[in-house]
């Protein structure tokens, strides 16, 4: 691809994609779980040389990554890690679907079996706008990380960044880097504080490994 074409993808990816593409080394050996169109997996291929993969539910969106150039199969988190080998990559990625997936625990268990590290985002449900709307309107919440009527969305499993974070260490994972940032791009400077991401964080990127 030329160098704007580059550019472009970068600049049009969404953000947590960008964060997410920041903490993954050159050459880094990747699986994308729920890749969608690709844009990550075309990003790190064009400018990290990594040998990426990709995992995509949605049969059109994985024809069109294939379409792309893209290593991309149809399959899901819940039900097709258990077929890759231990330690086939070095990262693995799940941006936007653990709230989404049947079995989140044990989805990532299988991201840090297959993988040396897992990164994943998810919008946070401990969100100052999603406390108050539940309780001023008594009804399921609707902002901008949180788009869909409660009848039409795919998050069966919503979660806060203190609940994920009381996952990892109950599961004995060990949390590399995270942040908590809004969608407008600006990385929230209380990400010392778990407690304060936690309230003021509209989505969490987590880096994690095993002990």
């Amino acid at each position: 691809m030329p160098d704007g074409h580059i550019r472009y993808v970068a600049k049009n990816m969404r953000l947590d994609l960008r964060l997410i593409a920041e903490m993954i080394p050159e050459g880094a050996r990747v699986l994308d779980i729920g890749c969608g169109d690709g844009s990550l997996m075309a990003h790190l291929v064009e400018v990290k040389r990594a040998d990426a993969r990709g995992i995509e539910i949605d049969m059109q969106a994985a024809t069109d990554a294939v379409a792309q150039g893209l290593s991309v199969i149809h399959g899901d988190a819940d039900n097709d890690l258990a077929f890759y080998p231990d330690g086939a990559f070095d990262y693995v990625v799940l941006s936007r679907t653990l709230q989404a997936v049947e079995r989140p625990r044990e989805v990532l268990r299988q991201m840090l079996r297959i993988g040396r590290y897992a990164i994943l985002s998810f919008p946070n449900f401990g969100h100052w706008q999603v406390r108050w709307k539940l309780l001023s309107t008594g009804r399921m919440p609707d902002t901008e990380m949180w788009s869909r009527p409660w009848y039409e969305t795919p998050n069966i499993h919503p979660c806060t960044i203190l609940d994920f974070v009381a996952l990892a260490e109950m599961d004995g994972y060990v949390i590399e880097r995270w942040l908590a940032v809004d969608e407008k791009g600006l990385r929230a400077p209380w990400r010392r504080s778990v407690r304060l991401a936690n309230l003021f964080g509209e989505q969490a990127l987590f880096l994690l490994r095993r002990k």
